[in-house]
């Protein structure tokens, strides 16, 4: 719980926090039609196009979660010099999101997912990407517009956010979380299983429990602070990092450090789709984090955060103001 004094303070705060986020961004694409009937040629439905629309996806769904809740936000990203790049900055700079340390390679694509939607359902997907590490070539150049920025900028605190689409290669990975190491800015981080313990010596690492389960190759059979502990025990022995944040769906979120472990159950929603969700909670909570320095804090907003964005369908970003809200009436007193 906090007061209405310190209610205030925070959310005024992020505007002034500045985030910086590195990883694989994508544009999502949709495509809304009609189905009518079947194809002659093949046993497939024929989709009417009717409109097209385009969204940032992946670490840029961060960003735009960031910039959502007012943190001044640039991305640290390798895409393709295509048409897909052009109208994936282009969306990304309407957000007031800074995109002037994002390398364009010669040899990449920008990941895009086609989504091809009827009948309100999607009825098929296509990914045009490459997933191979980046080369040390572009790595050297994420990096150095990397350390460019935090001479520069000195921001609260970096987010790793991993899609597996090759940007966060080990050698990446190592670099950024190095270098903030060295410069007092702390790291979160937001896995995925390829490099999942390569990540020693961040500040708060957020798998979900899936991924847990995956990269320690462990069953937790049971849900409780106790069983959840140990997990974080077992995982601070492979990173040694400060935090562990771990999303448990409908059972809520758990946070464990040195001295303080707490699991907080989900509040009752009516969820739509939890597409997106993964984003808003490490977006809240490293936002939140930055702020106060508070990690219970952080992890009851992202929990309530998590919770409204699954109400709405499709991918969105946080509302401010019912985050403001929702927060008031949960956490105030």
């Amino acid at each position: 719980m906090m007061d209405q004094q310190a209610y205030e303070a925070l959310f005024g705060s992020f505007n002034h926090t500045k985030i910086g986020v590195v990883g694989d961004i994508m544009l999502d694409t949709y495509w809304w039609g009609s189905v009518d009937r079947i194809s002659p040629e093949a046993p497939v439905p024929i989709v009417s196009l009717q409109r097209k629309e385009t969204r940032v996806g992946g670490a840029a769904n961060v960003a735009l979660n960031l910039r959502a809740l007012g943190a001044p936000t640039t991305l640290f990203a390798v895409i393709g010099k295509d048409t897909e790049g052009e109208e994936l900055g282009r969306l990304l700079k309407a957000e007031g999101i800074n995109t002037n340390y994002i390398h364009e390679s010669d040899t990449r694509v920008t990941t895009n997912k086609v989504r091809v939607m009827g009948r309100n359902q999607q009825m098929m997907r296509l990914d045009h990407e490459h997933t191979n590490d980046i080369s040390d070539i572009e790595s050297e150049k994420l990096l150095a517009n990397f350390y460019s920025y935090v001479d520069a900028e000195k921001p609260s605190l970096i987010i790793l956010e991993d899609y597996n689409k090759g940007v966060l290669t080990k050698k990446v990975i190592t670099a950024v979380i190095e270098y903030c190491n060295k410069k007092g800015i702390p790291t979160a981080v937001d896995p995925k299983q390829k490099n999942f313990l390569a990540y020693q010596g961040c500040t708060i690492f957020k798998p979900n429990l899936k991924e847990v389960k995956e990269g320690l190759k462990i069953e937790i059979p049971t849900i409780n602070s106790e069983s959840l502990t140990k997990v974080h025990e077992a995982l601070q022995a492979y990173l040694q990092h400060a935090i562990s944040f771990i999303t448990l769906s409908e059972h809520g979120v758990y946070f464990g450090n040195k001295s303080t472990h707490k699991l907080i159950p989900t509040h009752i929603r009516n969820i739509a789709d939890v597409s997106g969700a993964g984003d808003t909670v490490i977006a809240v909570a490293s936002l939140t984090y930055a702020s106060t320095s508070n990690m219970e804090l952080a992890a009851e907003l992202a929990n309530i955060a998590g919770g409204l964005v699954c109400e709405l369908v499709g991918t969105a970003p946080i509302n401010k103001e019912s985050l403001a809200a929702e927060v008031k009436k949960l956490l105030v007193k």
